[in-house]
């Protein structure tokens, strides 16, 4: 009674806790079906993706993943649910975004024996005090009943802000920064993975650790993320940059 359920897209006063109001779930932009198999990019129409449903930059250069889905377009209105949980320590929006990951996702997690999430660096780790992917991971574990593996991944040192660089420069910025943690690797190897993280955008990070996966022994790695874009717009967002 002192603390009533509010939208969490936009602090409107709803019925039960997590839910959109009316406005914002109209404005919510899901990524359903046509889209990509290997990225989650929404396709215009079933003919663009042709019969693998692919899209044309997956089909040029085929992501080292296997399969890719994304719960939302990363817009201004995903940005108002992904960014404060990142930067504002709204972490009670992780709940609300992996519930709407494993709506996405669902197909990918009935095959996916573990659950990794993209890791941070410690110092930005200390900094922040917690890292969105592995809350994410948690949240779906819970939801899916998948076991999360939220220390299978490690970040070796630090790196340049990723968000201003051309796809090329990402990554050369990230190569070789991530590996298995050591003592990890039994639990990785011949498991069906799939990589939790945030935002998917140039998809360099999510290369780095789906290589080191299955470097490591993994049987295959998927990836499912918050939002999906290719068009590199976190660069007009006034938060600090990963």
């Amino acid at each position: 009674m002192a603390l009533p359920p509010v939208c969490s897209g936009c602090g409107a006063d709803v019925m039960t806790d997590g839910a959109f109001c009316s406005d914002c779930f109209s404005s919510a932009r899901r990524i359903i079906s046509p889209c990509c198999d290997r990225c989650g990019t929404p396709l215009v129409n079933e003919t663009y993706g042709g019969a693998r449903k692919i899209c044309v930059s997956c089909q040029l250069k085929p992501p080292v993943w296997r399969q890719g889905r994304a719960a939302f377009v990363y817009d201004d209105w995903s940005r108002r649910m992904i960014l404060p949980l990142k930067y504002s320590d709204r972490t009670e929006n992780a709940a609300v975004l992996s519930r709407e990951m494993g709506r996405a996702g669902i197909a990918l997690l009935d095959q996916a024996t573990v659950l990794v999430p993209v890791p941070m660096y410690r110092g930005k780790l200390w900094r922040r005090r917690y890292n969105q992917a592995a809350l994410l991971a948690h949240g779906l574990a819970r939801r899916s009943k998948v076991p999360a593996l939220l220390d299978g991944l490690e970040r070796k040192r630090a790196t340049r802000a990723l968000a201003r660089l051309s796809p090329k420069e990402r990554y050369a910025e990230i190569a070789d920064t991530i590996v298995v943690r050591p003592g990890r690797e039994k639990r990785i190897a011949g498991q069906a993975v799939l990589l939790v993280d945030d935002v998917l955008t140039t998809g360099a990070t999510a290369s780095v650790c789906a290589d080191a996966l299955l470097k490591a022994g993994a049987l295959s790695v998927d990836i499912l993320v918050a939002a999906r874009t290719g068009k590199g717009d976190e660069r007009d967002v006034p938060y600090p940059e990963e």
